[in-house]
């Protein structure tokens, strides 16, 4: 039996230390004249992790979650212990909606309307610069496609 944990822990040490090893492209961004570097979240692997188990995020940093087709998205918080903002970004690069998370909630937030991008940055970056639905993100068609 304590072998099997023992197993068990160094197998979730392991995936915790391959997901957090995940090497994401930079892409920078433009909101409303401001400047984003946001790493990019295309494949399901980078999708699931997010930012989670992260301790900060810089100021003008995010992350951008490419999905494979334009649906309706759901965002969470589990394992995340940054309080958060996410536009949902439609394939035109229009900001449809944008919700305030709180950290580590199972809450689901989900996007207005058909969301290819789902964009998070530090809670409150959004409205600090009064950026609202309908603003548009420039940059995006320099984005890789999801897999």
């Amino acid at each position: 039996m304590r072998c099997l944990r023992v197993t068990l822990a160094s197998l979730m040490v392991m995936a915790y230390a391959n997901v957090n090893a995940l090497e994401l492209s930079i892409l920078s961004l433009e909101i409303s004249g401001y400047v984003i570097s946001a790493e990019v979240a295309h494949t399901q692997l980078s999708r699931s992790q997010g930012l989670m188990y992260r301790e900060s995020l810089e100021e003008n940093s995010g992350m951008l979650f490419i999905f494979p087709h334009a649906g309706h998205y759901s965002m969470w918080m589990q394992n995340t212990y940054i309080p958060l903002s996410v536009a949902f970004i439609d394939e035109q690069g229009v900001i449809l909606n944008i919700v305030d998370m709180q950290p580590q909630t199972r809450t689901a937030h989900d996007s207005a309307g058909m969301a290819k991008y789902a964009l998070e940055m530090n809670r409150g970056w959004f409205s600090a610069r009064k950026i609202a639905a309908g603003a548009r993100v420039v940059g995006l068609e320099k984005a890789p496609a999801a897999n």
